[in-house]
């Protein structure tokens, strides 16, 4: 397959171009600085972009079978809108490249029903979570909100707070649903969109991923 990943500088983007590679895929890896992205391979491509132009994004997408999305904030101390515009620009190159599919990462508390969180958790730690990390999780349901207006075979995935912990392949799922649990390893949440990306079953869908 041939995969075109956004945010592969980052702490869980890193992980999904090494996963993909590993897999035999080819990845184009979209950065704003190459020189962040400590990664050799000859089934990788790494293209210096500017994510909110998507003309420059076209190469990127031309020719790709699938999107990964690994973007997200660096800290509480962000604007709240990388996800959002971000997605944005990638869903009109993907529109002008005719590239259909694309696996997001969201958030656990993204989720307003609360469907498979235990009710104590529902009812006291989600909400605080959501107070302090408002304007990020506002960014998430928004960007959320551009892919069911459109017209792509999206999944969103929506893990609990990441760790950099080695991972343990044995992480579960659940749709359109929370998966109760406090953490989760970003080699699994790598894992978990990769995977995703050949199961139709999660085509439009919001999955809950968790250890």
């Amino acid at each position: 397959m041939h995969l075109t990943v956004f945010g592969a500088t980052g702490g869980t983007g890193r992980l999904v171009v090494e996963q993909a590679l590993e897999a035999g895929h080819h990845v184009r890896a979209v950065v704003r600085n190459p020189a962040k992205l400590a990664v050799e391979h000859p089934n990788l491509r790494i293209i210096a972009a500017d994510l909110f132009d998507p003309q420059t994004l076209k190469p990127a997408l031309d020719g790709s079978d699938a999107v990964v999305s690994a973007l997200g904030p660096s800290g509480r101390e962000v604007s709240g809108q990388i996800c959002a515009k971000g997605v944005e620009s990638i869903l009109t190159a993907m529109e002008a490249t005719g590239v259909r599919r694309i696996a997001v990462i969201s958030a656990q508390p993204v989720l307003r029903s609360g469907a498979g969180e235990p009710f104590l958790f529902r009812h006291t730690v989600t909400p605080f979570i959501r107070r302090i990390y408002r304007n990020t999780y506002a960014d998430l349901e928004r960007m959320e909100n551009l892919l069911s207006a459109g017209g792509t075979e999206w999944t969103v995935l929506r893990p609990p707070y990441l760790t950099d912990k080695p991972g343990t392949g044995r992480y579960r799922t659940a749709l359109e649903a929370n998966v109760a649990g406090s953490s989760l390893p970003r080699a699994d949440l790598a894992a978990a969109l990769l995977a995703v990306l050949d199961d139709p079953s999660t085509v439009r869908h919001a999955i809950g991923v968790g250890a």
